[in-house]
């Protein structure tokens, strides 16, 4: 007896309701779907359906094994789509998701490779800093920085990065530099409309947490016009280093209180929950897991 295909049997009179249904599903005959369903029981020494002239239900044991057989089928029908995985070619469209600064800058040179990799793939990137809806707006994929929120999404960390308080030399020179997070209300603030927590910025010290609530003068729910405001000598800004990295290196920007840490960012690629991903989207994750290994901006790090 093919243990294997007794299962599908099996599930497949289950799922459909009868022994006449199924055919459908398995191809066998009549005779044949009954007969491998009685061989699996006997091969069990366990009745897994009742019969009755109107319907059939499952005995105790018959739930247990059905909820057991579809797990493993499934997880066999897994097994053999990652063996296939290397060997198909990914195929169809592609519709992305990323923040506008990070997409820009990092993510759209990498794109002409992953389509280099993947002749038959057509892509279609949309840049937005707001968190869009992956079901209701068909994206298949989006990269997002911060944490997970949505239960019902799968996540694949791909990098991370620091987030570095700063300003210009010119403004410091004005008007000094904080030494105390307390400190940052009596300065000129530009702040990220999109912070999870707001105008009140959290870091972590030589004693502990502290979180001050900042007056900012600009919101903006762009990074790159934080940045530039912060370069003109506007005020302080706290960004991912992605955004500011070569500021930093060359001075145009320095970092202020480096024993106050505010909380790392992870860039995350998330996807609908699906048992079976799509090849295409695969192939996608596993082209950006790799590229952004080591991210330029890692070397801002202390």
């Amino acid at each position: 007896m093919d243990i294997l295909q007794a299962m599908r049997t099996f599930t497949a009179v289950v799922d459909a309701g009868s022994f006449v249904r199924a055919m459908d599903a398995t191809g066998f005959s009549k005779p044949a779907v009954s007969r491998q369903v009685a061989e699996l029981e006997a091969y069990l020494g366990a009745r897994l359906l009742q019969r009755t002239t109107r319907r059939l239900s499952l005995t105790d044991e018959g739930l247990t094994y059905y909820q057991r057989s579809k797990d493993i089928l499934q997880a066999v029908e897994e097994a053999s789509a990652e063996v296939g995985a290397t060997t198909a070619q990914a195929q169809g469209r592609l519709r992305i998701g990323a923040p506008q600064t990070l997409g820009a800058q990092y993510l759209a040179p990498l794109w002409g490779h992953f389509l280099a990799d993947n002749p038959l793939v057509t892509l279609d990137v949309v840049l937005s800093d707001r968190v869009v809806d992956l079901v209701e707006e068909g994206y298949d994929l989006v990269v997002r920085i911060g944490r997970l929120t949505d239960s019902n999404l799968v996540s694949r960390s791909l990098a991370r990065s620091r987030v570095v308080l700063c300003a210009s030399p010119d403004y410091l020179a004005q008007r000094g530099k904080p030494a105390h997070p307390h400190e940052l209300m009596l300065h000129e603030v530009i702040s990220y409309s999109y912070w999870s927590s707001g105008d009140e910025w959290h870091f972590t010290g030589p004693a502990g947490a502290v979180a001050v609530r900042v007056r900012s003068r600009l919101h903006a729910n762009n990074g790159d016009t934080c940045r530039a405001a912060a370069l003109a000598g506007h005020g302080v800004i706290l960004q991912p280093d992605f955004l500011i990295h070569e500021d930093l290196r060359s001075g145009r920007l320095v970092e202020l209180m480096p024993d106050y840490r505010a909380p790392e960012l992870d860039i995350q690629a998330l996807y609908p929950t699906r048992k079976q991903l799509p090849l295409k989207v695969r192939k996608l994750l596993d082209f950006l897991v790799d590229a952004l290994r080591d991210p330029p901006w890692s070397s801002s790090r202390p």
